[in-house]
């Protein structure tokens, strides 16, 4: 174990945030804190790094932990390149190497006890050169830096210059080169695209080091983690396995709770009727009776009702009219600023009641496109035409929609200006923005909130075509699942830009992925593009093969990248022969149990006819078990 965190409270205002937090971490673990915005993993974390004290509790480390820590806003200053900036974590390195120069030039001029001690510091020095990566530091840098999305072109770019999100990807850049025991990250995909967060998924899995993550990004949970810590109404509930385990668990356990609290309200409500009954005999014994049983009753520990999963927030969307079967014509569609071209010909048409996902790097153009479908920026070249009936809603990831000087009511009363007072505190009070809350300025809320806002606006516009950018931004776990529900459950035409993998798996029916100016088509969700798109790398890489002349031109960089995409893809197809091969396994070992089970039934036992049939059954389930352990072996070798 190195990390134990034991009975942590702390409360704000006298508000409690945490009670009773406890948890620990063994060494190489990777482990999840997951819950709502404002649940308290944010300030669980600096807890944890001592930057806030706890009201009660201890956090305790092995003895010599070595701990790096990526907050949420944590970024890097000065005018250091982000080469040199980089480089400064390995220090040490670059001093031991200066000192085995040194020896060397040394080494040339000296001669007898000298030159003896002279190579055995060169010795001691190279080997610890060796053991601290030296020989391969600069490759493992500038692989840390393209994994988290910097061109080599940007390598010596001053970190000053670097917005926000870029510095944050230097810090996390850093902080891996570290490469300490324990690591710890506050929303690390935050600044990521689809690549670096893959990449950093690979990174993580394959670090020998312990990691403990914040983050609402599900489908990484699902990758990274094999324990989720979850916080709840300021309590703590850890859970083995990674998200998608946690949550058949979660589920599984408010279900039983929620029919042991209707059991137990079922047995209380018997019992008082029992009691009256008893009492309305009037008799002295049945009178005791009574009050026997109440006492009992006043003796039994009354079960919470469990708050229902998701209940507070409300998101039904809706259109309000039909629109024609084409509702998106985009035909040899171009963009360009300045000297970059950002995309060129993209032509596309959708059908009413598709959902379509455009994924795709940052900066490639993903945003600009739904911003000159709605006629936000002018195209270069290309023409858009809209189906009959079709009516837009949009919703921006920098929220342009919204009015920043104007109250929340004001933004929904202006905007729908037919509601009545009630309807538009009823609708704000769907996005959890109550009493008060809804006389706040826009300008005051924070991303999330102006998020809720701008989904508030979107469900009473009644569109029957919604054009969303970045819509799980800012939102916490439960949000994004209402939001999936809402989609899903949508009859019209949806056409949304988003990084989050987990949301489009669940919601895209389509995907269009903008790479190097293009659009390519995958018709299924996340999941079907990253087989259809490992299966296209696969037969790239044999058309390369067999053409020598093509694979002269292939760098060993990129035959290594594709062998690896090939491997990777490969791997995933035993992987689910194996998992079917197990199903299978399970299944017929299991019908062999209820057949002994049948068998030994008194009916049955005397039925020979039935038995012949049932014992003939065993026998060929017995037959096909021998061959599947066998294919088991085979797969799991």
């Amino acid at each position: 174990m190195i990390l134990s965190v034991s009975n942590i409270h702390k409360s704000f205002n006298e508000v409690p945030v945490l009670q009773d937090v406890s948890f620990h971490i063994e060494a190489h673990e990777k482990a999840a804190i997951v819950g709502i915005n404002g649940a308290g993993k944010t300030t669980l974390l600096r807890i944890i790094m001592g930057e806030l004290p706890a009201d009660m509790g201890t956090v305790t480390f092995s003895k010599g932990l070595s701990i790096g820590y990526l907050s949420q806003h944590q970024a890097v200053s000065g005018e250091n390149t982000i080469y040199d900036e980089m480089l400064s974590v390995k220090q040490n390195i670059i001093e031991l190497e200066q000192q085995i120069r040194s020896a060397e030039l040394q080494m040339k001029t000296a001669s007898g006890k000298e030159l003896d001690n002279l190579m055995e510091t060169y010795a001691r020095l190279t080997h610890a050169f060796e053991d601290g990566g030296g020989y391969s530091y600069k490759s493992e840098l500038t692989g840390v830096l393209k994994g988290l999305g910097f061109e080599e072109s940007e390598f010596s770019k001053s970190v000053s210059t670097l917005s926000g999100g870029q510095k944050t990807r230097v810090a996390l850049g850093k902080l891996l080169l570290q490469k300490p025991e324990l690591i710890i990250l506050d929303e690390p995909t935050n600044h990521l695209d689809m690549s670096s967060i893959t990449w950093l998924e690979t990174y993580l899995l394959n670090y020998k080091g312990a990691v403990i993550i914040v983050s609402h990004d599900r489908y990484f949970l699902d990758r990274i983690a094999g324990k989720i810590i979850e916080l709840d109404n300021t309590k703590a509930a850890v859970f083995t396995g990674n998200y998608s385990a946690y949550a058949a668990k979660k589920e599984m356990l408010r279900a039983a709770q929620y029919n042991a609290y209707m059991n137990q309200q079922r047995e209380i409500k018997h019992q008082e009727e029992v009691i009256e009954k008893l009492k309305s005999f009037n008799r002295e014994k049945s009178i005791k009776r009574a009050e026997s049983r109440e006492k009992m009753l006043s003796k039994i520990e009354v079960l919470e009702k469990p708050v229902e999963v998701r209940s507070d927030m409300h998101l039904h969307l809706e259109p309000r009219i039909f629109s024609g079967n084409d509702v998106l014509h985009v035909e040899n569609l171009s963009k360009s600023f300045g000297e970059m071209t950002l995309f060129r010909q993209l032509s596309l048409d959708i059908k009413r009641g598709e959902h379509v996902a455009i994924i795709g790097d940052n900066g490639t153009g993903k945003t600009t496109i739904l911003k000159i479908i709605n006629e936000l920026i002018s195209p270069d070249t290309g023409l858009i035409r809209l189906g009959s009936n079709v009516e837009i809603g949009y919703y921006d990831q920098e929220h342009h929609v919204l009015h920043p000087e104007k109250t929340l009511f004001d933004e929904i009363s202006d905007a729908y200006p037919s509601l009545t007072n009630t309807e538009i505190r009823n609708t704000l009070a769907a996005f959890l923005f109550n009493g008060e809350d809804v006389f706040k300025k826009i300008e005051s809320l924070s991303g999330g909130e102006r998020g809720r806002v701008s989904l508030a606006k979107l469900m009473l516009s009644e569109s029957n075509f919604l054009i969303l950018d970045e819509p799980t931004n800012h939102l916490d776990i439960m949000s994004k699942e209402i939001l999936e529900d809402a989609i899903n459950g949508y009859t019209g035409t949806v056409l949304y830009v988003s990084h989050d993998r987990y949301f489009i798996n669940k919601t895209a029916s389509r995907i269009l992925e903008l790479n190097q100016k293009t659009l390519t088509e995958y018709l299924g969700n996340y999941e079907y593009y990253l087989e259809k798109k490992e299966e296209r790398l696969a037969k790239l890489t044999d058309t390369s093969v067999s053409d020598s002349s093509s694979v002269q031109k292939l760098s060993d960089n990129k035959q290594d990248w594709k062998k690896k995409k090939e491997e990777q893809a490969a791997k995933r197809k035993k992987e689910n022969e194996l998992k079917k091969c197990e199903d299978r396994i399970e299944a017929l070992e299991n019908r062999n149990d209820e057949i002994d089970e049948l068998m030994a039934a008194p009916d049955v036992c005397t039925d020979v006819a039935k038995l012949q049939e049932l014992s003939k059954e065993k026998e060929g389930n017995e037959a096909e078990l021998a061959g599947l352990y066998e294919k088991w072996e085979g797969l799991s070798e």
